[in-house]
C-alpha cells in the first residue's frame, strides 16, 4: 500500500467506483415488512436469504407449474419524467410489472403462485426512495394477484459516461399453477364461439417507445396526457371468478402487437376471428396518440391494445352471463368478434 502511495496512486474501494454495499443492506431492510405482507401460508424460510421457498398448495392432484417473464419497456423512462420529488409514481410501475407477467400466466387458466423481480439502479443511496416505491407497487400487485413476492435482485451499476438512470433496468417474472386436467390452451375453441374483449386502462405498457418518440419530437409535456401513466390492469381477480363459473375456451392478453399479434395465438389452426374494431368506444388518448405523433391507424392497431387489454373466448351462449361477472369487477366488455373458419 505504502508503494502505491509513493506512486501517487489512489486506493480504491467499491464504494468509491458507485457501489453501496451499506446502502444496498439498509434498503433490503426497509423492504423486508413489504415484502413480508405478500406471502401467503406456503413460503418458507427468512426474507434476504440466498432464495426463495414455497410449498405447492394443496388440493391439486396433478400440478403443473406455469411461468412466464416481462418488464415494462421504456415505460418506466417515462415516469421518470415525472419522478423527480414525487417517487410515489414508481409505484404505478410495479403494478406494471407485476400485471404483465401475472397476465400471461393466467391465459392458461393458472392462478399465481408467487414472483420474483429485478430491479437495476445507477445509485440506490439517491434512488432508495424511487426503488422503495417500485417495490411497493409490487407488492400491491402481488397482494392483488394472490401471488407472494418470493424474492428478487436490487443491483446498483455506477452511472456510466455520465449517464445517471434511476431504474436502469426492470423485469419480473412470475409462476403460477394449474391441475393439468384443467389448462386452457385454445384446443376446445370452435366456430361460433364469441371473443369478450374487456377494456383497458389506457396504454398498459406497451409501445412507450413510440409515445417517447412523440412525446419529444413535438415537444409535448407529460402533463398534457397523464393517463400515459396509467397502470396496467392486473386481470387475475376476474379470470379466476370465471373460471369457477363458465367453459373459457381460451384467453389472450393484449399487449406489444395489439390484437391482431395476440388474439391468434390462442385460435386454433384452420380457425379465425375477424375483429370488429367499432364493437368499442375507442379511449380518446389513442386518437391524441395517433394525432400528436402521426401514427398511422394499422400502425396503431399493431403497437397498441386500443382500448382493450384482455380477451376471453366463450361458447356464445354464456357470453351474456360472462359479461355480467365482468362488470361486479368495476370492468366493461364487449363482444369483439366471432370465430369462424378461415
Amino acid at each position: 500500500m505504502m508503494l502505491l502511495l509513493v506512486l501517487g496512486w489512489k486506493i480504491m474501494d467499491y464504494k468509491t467506483v458507485g457501489v453501496d454495499i451499506e446502502a444496498g443492506d439498509a434498503f433490503v431492510g426497509n423492504i423486508s415488512q413489504i415484502v413480508k405482507s405478500t406471502h401467503r401460508p406456503e413460503v418458507l424460510g427468512r426474507f434476504g436469504g440466498f432464495n426463495g421457498m414455497t410449498k405447492i398448495p394443496t388440493g391439486y392432484e396433478k400440478p403443473v407449474l406455469v411461468s412466464g417473464a416481462d418488464g415494462v419497456g421504456t415505460k418506466v423512462h417515462v415516469a421518470e419524467l415525472n419522478a423527480t420529488g414525487n417517487p410515489s409514481v414508481m409505484r404505478g410501475i410495479g403494478l406494471d410489472l407485476v400485471a404483465m407477467c401475472v397476465n400471461d400466466v393466467i391465459t392458461c387458466g393458472a392462478k399465481p403462485l408467487y414472483f420474483l423481480d429485478y430491479i437495476c439502479t445507477s445509485d440506490i443511496k439517491t434512488y432508495g426512495d424511487w426503488v422503495k416505491e417500485l417495490v411497493s407497487g409490487i407488492a400491491e400487485g402481488c397482494n392483488l394477484s394472490g401471488c407472494s413476492l418470493l424474492g428478487g435482485e436490487t443491483a446498483e451499476h455506477p452511472q456510466r459516461l455520465g449517464l445517471v438512470d434511476p431504474v436502469r433496468d426492470l423485469a419480473g417474472f412470475c409462476t403460477g399453477i394449474v391441475e393439468e386436467n384443467e389448462i386452457i390452451d385454445g384446443s376446445l375453441i370452435r366456430e361460433s364461439d364469441v371473443v369478450i374483449g374487456i377494456e383497458s386502462n389506457g396504454v398498459h405498457s406497451n409501445g412507450y417507445s413510440l409515445i417517447r418518440d412523440m412525446l419529444f419530437r413535438h415537444k409535448i409535456y407529460l402533463s398534457d396526457m397523464p393517463e400515459l401513466l396509467n397502470p396496467t390492469i392486473i386481470y387475475a381477480p376476474v379470470v379466476e371468478s370465471l373460471l369457477k363459473d363458465f367453459p373459457i375456451m381460451g384467453m389472450a392478453h393484449i399487449t406489444g402487437g395489439g390484437i391482431p399479434g395476440n388474439l391468434p395465438r390462442c385460435i386454433p389452426e384452420g380457425l379465425k376471428v375477424d375483429v370488429d374494431y367499432n364493437a368499442w368506444p375507442m379511449p380518446k388518448l389513442f386518437s391524441k396518440i395517433m394525432l400528436a405523433g402521426e401514427i398511422p391507424e394499422e400502425e396503431m392497431k399493431k403497437t397498441f391494445n386500443m382500448g382493450i387489454g384482455y380477451c376471453v373466448v366463450v361458447p356464445a351462449n354464456v357470453a351474456e352471463d360472462t359479461q355480467s361477472i365482468i362488470k361486479t369487477y368495476g370492468l366493461k366488455s364487449w363482444i369483439i368478434g366471432e370465430v369462424t373458419h378461415i
